[in-house]
């Protein structure tokens, strides 16, 4: 299992049923992490990696910020129309850092050396990354949130400021649990919201170290 170190600056990690009030989730949901890695690596195809899993735990706790907003909504044509936005409240967090899980082991539509797992690996060496083709800023989240750093962890975990940067080296993991307290989406449906999948879960508080391959969450679109 490969562990991914992530800083963002500035993130929104938008809760599915918020409208009004922009909520935050406290860490980005399986399927966010999901895209981003798919960004990092160039991927355009969503489906490519099905069945990859993807287990994000945060560390330490963002500070939670409330700005006020300029929000599209398509209520009437054309799309530029005045009636398409309003001023909306909106949740930010600031100083993010986590770590993302990654595991391949059940991905079906790839070979076992063209996975995710092994292509965010080649992304992220700079011995191999000459293979990477890809386009744009690298965000997590909205695509104005863009990403500061992200190395795998063992590498994070070399340099030489890593305990000023991280004073406890554990966080908040998102982990699969049959009677969760949290919900979050492994697939998202751009179009409409019957499309979008969820998982169960709990924010459990563990070592920097990979958790058991069962209970991290399974990137699956719907039957």
């Amino acid at each position: 299992m490969l562990g991914i170190y992530v800083h963002v600056p500035i993130a929104c990690f938008r809760k599915g049923l918020a409208r009004e009030y922009l909520e935050t989730e406290s860490l980005p949901p399986p399927s966010t992490c999901y895209g981003f890695l798919l960004s990092l690596v160039g991927e355009t195809n969503r489906h490519r990696h099905v069945g990859a899993r993807v287990a994000p735990q945060l560390i330490g706790r963002p500070d939670l910020s409330v700005v006020l907003r300029t929000v599209w909504r398509v209520k009437s044509k054309p799309l530029g129309s005045s009636g398409n936005t309003r001023p909306d409240y909106q949740q930010l967090l600031s100083d993010v850092r986590l770590v993302m899980w990654l595991d391949s082991s059940n991905e079906t539509n790839t070979s076992e050396d063209d996975t995710l797992e092994t292509r965010v690996g080649q992304a992220l060496d700079a011995d191999n990354r000459h293979g990477i083709k890809r386009f744009g800023g690298l965000s997590l989240g909205e695509s104005t949130h863009l990403v500061n750093e992200v190395v795998l962890l063992d590498r994070a975990r070399a340099a030489a400021d890593w305990s000023q940067r991280v004073p406890e080296d554990s966080g908040q993991a998102f982990l699969v649990h049959e009677r969760g307290r949290l919900t979050l989406p492994v697939w998202v449906d751009h179009v409409g919201s019957a499309g979008t999948r969820y998982t169960t879960g709990n924010l459990e508080h563990a070592p920097l170290q990979a958790p058991n391959v069962e209970r991290v969450p399974m990137i699956l679109p719907p039957d």
